[in-house]
């Protein structure tokens, strides 16, 4: 874009918002926030300037593109379709850009209700995690028309290193569901590797050292092992957050007769760390799970 844009950010939890200010500082758009927890918006705009709203039908008013990140499928229904949601008041032509991590059935319901109601939708789940929301180099995977993405990438660009369009209205959000089948299994096996390497009495450092130059190296591997080695899992994405996602991927793989074996076991796995306190640890807490 080559104007500043009247966005509205609906969603300041640990993604939205830091989004919503690279919105606001990055991309030097006219922000307005709304948070279920008001005092969360309040803060949001003595940081970062902009204005908040009481409801997100009175954040959305007038906007140009109006953001989402919230919990599921039902908030997101609530802050689009409900009696204050943001459906209710965006004007002819705006964009509505979902980045919840949701169904492939909710961003079509949504885009076929948008298209109803003359407004424009994409659904743009995001991928990297709360420190690639906070340095503003998120992974976006949009699933809509050309033309809407075209007119939104400038504005998705301003928290995002990659913004790709993936094919129709939930299109995003079933790429949102291969990253985290992937996620899954490589970390699964990367706990079980930590495991293995202690319990053969290896210095699990050197040996990633080594083996993460080859075949084997992930991000995960670079970016997790030495906090896995060390028993400590406060760094990244809630494994109650996983358990979630990975549902959303299960239940589409029910409907479209694709084989997850994988996914499921680890889902489970997932389930054992929750019942070990473990609910708001990082996904790489797979390995406490082997070494109780």
């Amino acid at each position: 874009m080559d104007r500043m844009a009247d966005v509205a950010f609906i969603g300041l939890g640990v993604m939205g918002y830091p989004m919503a200010a690279h919105l606001q500082n990055k991309g030097g758009h006219r922000v307005t926030v709304y948070n279920r927890t008001a005092a969360k918006a309040e803060k949001w705009v003595a940081e970062h300037g902009g204005s908040n709203a009481a409801t997100p039908m009175e954040a959305a008013k007038d906007k140009d593109f109006v953001f989402a990140c919230v919990g599921n499928d039902d908030d997101l229904r609530s802050v689009t379709l409900g009696a204050e949601g943001a459906f209710q008041s965006m004007k002819a032509g705006a964009v509505f850009i979902d980045n919840t991590t949701a169904s492939a059935e909710v961003a079509r319901d949504l885009a076929r209700e948008a298209e109803k109601r003359g407004l424009a939708f994409l659904d743009a789940p995001v991928s990297g995690g709360q420190a690639g929301a906070e340095n503003g180099v998120l992974t976006v995977m949009c699933g809509g028309t050309q033309e809407t993405f075209d007119r939104a990438e400038p504005v998705i660009a301003s928290y995002a290193r990659m913004v790709g369009l993936m094919g129709p209205a939930g299109a995003g959000q079933l790429t949102k569901m291969i990253n985290q089948i992937c996620i899954a299994g490589l970390v699964q096996g990367l706990a079980e590797g930590i495991h293995f390497g202690r319990q053969a009495g290896l210095d699990i450092e050197k040996v990633v050292d080594v083996i993460s130059k080859g075949a084997a190296g992930s991000w995960q591997m670079e970016n997790r092992h030495k906090t896995m080695a060390a028993g400590k899992y406060d760094f990244g994405f809630a494994v109650d957050w996983m358990r979630k996602d990975l549902g959303i991927c299960l239940a589409e793989a029910n409907r479209n007769g694709a084989s997850l074996p994988v996914t499921a076991l680890v889902d489970q796995f997932y389930k054992d760390v929750q019942s070990m306190g473990g609910s708001r640890w990082d996904t790489s807490s797979l390995l406490a799970r082997l070494e109780k």
